[in-house]
């Protein structure tokens, strides 16, 4: 069994080692937090998020369409190679999206897609950059406030220091609450929701822990000028965002959230939008990330059961 589950444990590592830097990248690269506190926090809260708050999400994907072992293991390592081939060409890639077209694929093939599921998907897909939006501008215009009453520069960057830290844990339990459905939703009849969710949070705190650095210390001010402050904002806007959506047991892109996220607190703050093709990046991924995971899930799926007669 083990060795079916071989591709979630490449996957949930992939995905922690790019995923952590939605949280901590800019306080990381900024120098605000240490790199090593940023991961311990961010590996110990993704581990909770998925023991916690991950059965919703792992149902979700659970059910799109009956999955053994075997198919379960070519779905996720579909996705797995989805997301290391999209990355390295630079192309924009969402792990939720991967997974659902490499599961599509599958129930196509085996002939059982539960359709509604897939809609509910398809518009959170389209509502999560629009809500990590209105919740990054909602939160800017409540907590500058306050914020801008301090006086002191010291106190000031105290203060974003410490709401930092507070916020990434809150992001990376919703980060692990959220996508650990993506890494062993597939598995769940056949291990139960508990061990999947155990499994899969594994996989991506151990992405973290081992493999995040380069990302965190590429990531820049990207689409809009923001401050110290306004970044903090925008992950808290992001995470509001991943975390309702694992309330609702529907596994998304944090990726897109925190895009979202930055666009509304760099409006709340006075900034405009400096790089519109990031627009069109996340309209493409909603394309172009599921098509191309159900085409390498068909691939494999016939090479493994024509060519190597594998009973799948």
């Amino acid at each position: 069994m083990f060795f079916y589950l071989l591709p979630a444990v490449f996957f949930g590592w992939s995905l922690g080692a790019n995923d952590a830097a939605n949280i901590f990248g800019t306080a990381v690269s900024n120098r605000i937090v240490r790199y090593r506190v940023a991961t311990i926090i961010s590996a110990i809260f993704i581990l909770i998020g998925a023991i916690i708050g991950g059965a919703k999400g792992i149902e979700t994907i659970s059910n799109v369409t009956a999955q053994s072992l075997i198919s379960g293991s070519i779905s996720v390592l579909s996705a797995a190679i989805t997301m290391t081939i999209m990355t390295y060409l630079g192309v924009p890639v969402s792990s939720s999206q991967a997974i659902v077209g490499s599961i599509m694929a599958v129930g196509l093939i085996e002939g059982g897609v539960n359709w509604g599921i897939i809609l509910k998907l398809v518009l959170a897909w389209i509502g999560t950059p629009i809500g990590g939006m209105i919740f990054g501008y909602i939160s800017y215009k409540f907590l500058s406030i306050p914020f801008n009453k301090i006086k002191s520069i010291y106190a000031k960057e105290r203060v974003v220091q410490i709401a930092t830290l507070i916020i990434g844990a809150y992001g990376a339990y919703s980060l692990g609450a959220n996508n650990v459905a993506n890494i062993t939703g597939v598995f769940a009849s056949t291990i139960g929701v508990p061990m999947a969710a155990l499994v899969g949070g594994l996989a991506i705190s151990f992405g973290v822990l081992t493999y995040s650095y380069k990302v965190m210390m590429t990531v820049g001010t990207q689409i809009i000028e923001l401050d110290y402050f306004s970044a903090a904002i925008a992950v808290l806007g992001e995470s509001i965002t991943v975390w309702i959506y694992a309330l609702l047991g529907i596994p998304v892109s944090t990726s897109q959230a925190i895009v979202g996220a930055v666009i509304g607190a760099g409006y709340a703050r006075g900034s405009r939008l400096t790089n519109k093709k990031v627009l069109l990046k996340i309209l493409s991924a909603w394309v172009n990330t599921p098509i191309s995971a159900g085409l390498i899930t068909a691939l494999i799926y016939f090479v493994l059961k024509v060519i190597f007669k594998v009973a799948v």
